[in-house]
């Protein structure tokens, strides 16, 4: 592994274990001057969520709170804070990686501290993250595996045991799991100048089967359904540091829309966190035109459907011109079509022609 890397991962947990431990002397300080331990952190609320046109994502305004051990609101979701952050700084001591499952089942079985269910859990692992200014994967905490890369790139691992070594992506016909080691890998070289996200699984297979890595020169990554922040994290260094375009492939509804500008614009959920946007990603399709231009087999959109894209027609994010007006044809024809629905050509059909004709006219 060379000396830069070697230095930049280790000024990362040095740092990372420098900020749990200041938390924890503020706490025990607190208790030395005989006060009760609080902890100041901005708001998470929903009115305190605002978008900034200029960074084209959600962040978190001024306002804070005070999570304080006094009020006996907060004595529960405190403990369970502290305790978290304790568990944090021991991932990052011994390094190694918990997923947010296990937290949950940790704090029960190691220290018997009770959570309402596991989003309780995350809820408080975000929480930590807003008072420390760091993103979970700091503290080698990590969603379960479930996206996935494929193409030519070659990664150096930087987890502990697996240090130096190098793989390219293309080493495994299934592509290679976005887990917490490639996640923290080094990105060393790549031929591709592009990249081709894709929301699903069956169609990200067939795109490996039909060699569109080699055909678009492209590395193609897949986010099955909502995209992970560690995959989102991995589609913004790509585009940022490595300078390659990034084209979004989803579902013709609102919820593949939504994928996508997730992807472009971040969420709201993750407001209080950079690093995750691609403002210069493109959504490609399947768009509302496309299944009038190519008659794809539909199925009806349904209350839900109609409901999520009235509210996306009116989200800050969606106001540019294609946006809208995806929106209003999908409103206009009732239709919904899956990225599957180009087979009614063909197997081939996605990569021959439609994708080739998308690449050319973005």
């Amino acid at each position: 592994m060379s000396e830069r890397t070697v230095r930049a991962s280790e000024r990362r947990r040095e740092s990372t274990d420098a900020s749990l431990k200041q938390i924890g002397n503020i706490i025990y300080s607190q208790i030395q001057n005989r006060e009760f331990p609080w902890i100041m952190m901005q708001s998470r609320s929903t009115d305190n969520i605002v978008y900034d046109p200029e960074l084209g994502q959600y962040i978190l305004g001024s306002r804070t709170i005070r999570r304080h051990s006094r009020n006996i609101r907060h004595i529960r979701p405190f403990t369970q804070m502290v305790w978290t952050a304790w568990f944090a700084r021991e991932l990052v001591h011994l390094r190694k990686t918990s997923t947010l499952r296990e937290v949950y089942y940790s704090a029960r079985g190691q220290a018997d501290i009770e959570f309402k269910g596991q989003s309780e859990s995350d809820g408080i692992i975000t929480d930590l993250e807003v008072a420390l200014n760091r993103p979970r994967e700091d503290f080698n905490i990590f969603p379960e595996e479930r996206s996935a890369i494929f193409g030519d790139l070659t990664i150096e691992y930087t987890v502990p045991g697996y240090e130096g070594r190098r793989m390219n992506l293309t080493d495994h016909p299934d592509g290679v799991m976005i887990g917490p080691a490639v996640t923290s890998s080094e990105f060393v070289e790549t031929s591709a100048d592009k990249v081709l996200v894709i929301e699903k699984g069956a169609m990200f297979t067939r795109l490996v089967e039909e060699k569109a890595h080699d055909k678009f020169n492209a590395l193609l990554i897949h986010t099955a359904g909502q995209s992970p922040r560690s995959t989102r994290n991995i589609i913004h260094r790509l585009n940022k540091n490595h300078g390659l375009p990034v084209y979004i492939f989803t579902d013709g509804d609102p919820w593949g829309i939504h994928i996508a500008m997730v992807i472009i614009s971040g969420s709201a959920n993750a407001a209080h966190l950079r690093g995750l946007a691609t403002p210069e990603g493109k959504w490609i399709g399947v768009w509302a035109t496309d299944i009038l231009d190519y008659k794809l087999p539909t199925e009806n959109l349904t209350d839900n459907d109609l409901k999520r894209l009235k509210e996306l027609k009116t989200d800050p994010r969606y106001k540019g011109d294609i946006w809208q007006r995806e929106i209003d044809i999908f409103l206009k024809i009732g239709k919904k079509a899956e990225l599957e629905a180009f087979s009614r050509y063909g197997l081939t059909y996605i990569v021959d022609e439609y994708l080739p004709a998308k690449l050319e006219a973005v």
